[in-house]
């Protein structure tokens, strides 16, 4: 008797034991990390949006959810990428945070309480670059530990902290390009805060792209329901897309773009100031306006604003 229940014991252990084997496997299988470090050939996005408490990849083709990092309320995030270390930066209007794949922080840089950040992306150089919406709004640069080590002031003439500008770029002549939202132009700016180009894009522009080493900008132009190109050299408008020019989609508000190399244009149609909520939140559309390929989310992302493509 005590030898049969012995063995049951026995049995009972490796059976356990081979279940909580299982179980453990299956656990480290489905909670596996995402490679931010995998070369994904444009399959995946990182994403995040104004009015969406996510920032998320997500496989293009299946639109599952591969790495989620969820922000706080009010912290709407209009610009988010992967640096070359492999971690995440965004902004988050109430400023901007470095954070790892396993979702530690490296910084958080907070800006006042009557300013906003909308603008964190990294230079060239490893540093980060951050532009504040206020009175007088600024531009700040940080080494890669995440030390300020240039800060300029500057004036946009937009009374509304709100309406300043979003997405900011910094050029190889160590020139500022800058949106002005309210006012809807794109101006050039030096290091001492001189405007020294201007044009006139309409609506209110939300992100700016040097495309062809800086001789093209890519301008989205939010509310205006378009986007541009811009001649670097001449300051004139060659180009201007809108939903007339596009079969079976509608431009809502027009925020980040990227241009690929193929020349397809990748596209966030954001939705927050629109009643129609039909339209697809990020497409591709192919250099003759014809859409190639539109996320099918089903609902389950309620804005897209900013987009960082893994190349």
């Amino acid at each position: 008797m005590n030898m049969k229940r012995f063995l049951n014991h026995r049995l009972l252990y490796v059976l356990l034991s081979s279940l909580i084997a299982c179980t453990i496997q299956a656990i480290k299988l489905e909670d596996s990390p995402f490679s931010f470090g995998q070369k994904y050939r444009g399959e995946k996005f990182l994403i995040a949006g104004c009015g969406w408490d996510k920032v998320a990849v997500i496989d293009k083709r299946t639109c599952r959810f591969e790495w989620v990092h969820t922000i706080g309320k009010g912290e709407d995030c209009n610009d988010v990428e992967v640096t070359r270390e492999q971690n995440i930066l965004y902004a988050y209007t109430a400023g901007a945070r470095l954070i790892t794949p396993g979702q530690h922080v490296v910084w958080d840089y907070k800006v006042g309480g009557n300013e906003e950040l909308f603008t964190a992306t990294q230079l060239s150089d490893g540093g980060y670059l951050l532009a504040i919406c206020g009175h007088p709004a600024r531009i700040v640069e940080l080494d890669n530990n995440g030390r300020t080590i240039k800060e300029i002031h500057f004036e946009t003439g937009i009374e509304t902290v709100h309406n300043q500008f979003r997405q900011i770029e910094k050029t190889r002549r160590n020139t500022y390009l800058i949106p002005l939202f309210g006012s809807g132009e794109l101006i050039e700016m030096n290091v001492s805060g001189q405007i020294i180009n201007r044009v006139k894009v309409g609506g209110t522009p939300f992100s700016v792209k040097q495309l062809k080493k800086g001789k093209c900008l890519l301008v989205g132009c939010g509310d205006g329901h378009h986007w541009v190109e811009i001649d670097a050299k001449t300051w004139k408008i060659g180009r201007l897309v809108t939903s007339g020019d596009l079969e079976g989609l509608s431009l809502l508000f027009v925020a980040e773009l990227s241009r690929y190399r193929n020349g397809t244009t990748l596209l966030c149609n954001w939705n927050g100031h629109s009643k129609d909520k039909s339209q697809p939140k990020l497409v591709e559309i192919d250099r003759n306006n014809r859409i190639t390929w539109q996320l099918d989310d089903k609902g389950t992302i309620r804005n897209i604003s900013t987009v960082w493509c893994f190349p």
